[in-house]
């Protein structure tokens, strides 16, 4: 599935940019055209990784910030309209997959990943659609891009905080589309399974961390750049054209 239409002119904004899916999508974004602002907490991470784009001949702003913290996103958001232009692409990617048995009653983790994926989900979306909504009635089109996973629809033990953050992600896409696509700005999620990141390295429970290890064994598990792919061809597609809710597996992972 490669991207032949050019991204140049486009304006892209990636969270959660210092690994994994964010990272990868920050790269192909500005291998395709796209001056890239790349948002995350890790300011060393951010300096290689705009180092890296630029040195492959693509522009790109590092900001560090953590999108629980609202301010700090408006201030990232002003900058980004002042130093690339206005923001056209929104890659909302931030988050962290925390699972644990409900009986154990993980309060902290349990309230880190609703303050991540719910809720700085929220703030990014607050600092940047004015600006999606401005390019899109400026040039004919804009793109919210979130990173759902495969959890919003089907049922993984153990993982239900988790899994209802990334349904709330999902169907606020999917209701954000219906306000947003009038508009023309097109909204998609992106679902995928597992996919090699840093995720896996957060979680701590022992049965979800064997499950993982096991999946290794039955799996290829996807690329970050297997994500990063779809995404740039949800924003190359033509103004006219949404792909609302994209779901990426492993070929031999069953759900």
């Amino acid at each position: 599935m490669t991207v032949h239409t050019s991204l140049t002119g486009r304006i892209a904004v990636v969270t959660g940019a210092s690994s994994g899916i964010g990272r990868a999508a920050a790269v192909r974004l500005a291998a395709a055209g796209a001056k890239v602002a790349v948002l995350a907490r890790r300011a060393d991470r951010l300096a290689e990784l705009t180092g890296e784009i630029e040195r492959g001949g693509g522009t790109a702003l590092a900001l560090a910030a953590d999108v629980t913290d609202a301010s700090a996103l408006r201030s990232a958001a002003d900058r980004v309209a002042a130093e690339l232009g206005t923001a056209d692409l929104l890659v909302n990617n931030a988050g962290v997959m925390l699972p644990a048995p409900v009986a154990e009653l993980p309060t902290g983790q349990w309230q880190h990943q609703i303050d991540l994926n719910v809720s700085g989900l929220m703030n990014t979306i607050g600092a940047f659609v004015p600006q999606l909504i401005a390019s899109a009635a400026d040039r004919g089109v804009a793109d919210l891009v979130n990173t759902s996973s495969i959890a919003a629809q089907n049922i993984f033990p153990n993982f239900a905080v988790y899994s209802g953050t990334k349904a709330f992600v999902t169907h606020l896409s999917r209701t954000l589309r219906a306000e947003l696509g009038p508009k023309d700005v097109r909204v998609s999620a992106v679902e995928p399974g597992i996919v090699g990141t840093e995720l896996q390295s957060h979680v701590t429970d022992p049965g979800a961390q064997d499950w993982l290890e096991g999946s290794k064994k039955e799996m290829t598990w996807l690329a970050p750049e297997d994500v990063a792919e779809a995404i740039a061809f949800l924003a190359a597609q033509p103004a006219h054209v949404n792909l609302q809710q994209v779901t990426i597996m492993p070929t031999r992972q069953a759900a």
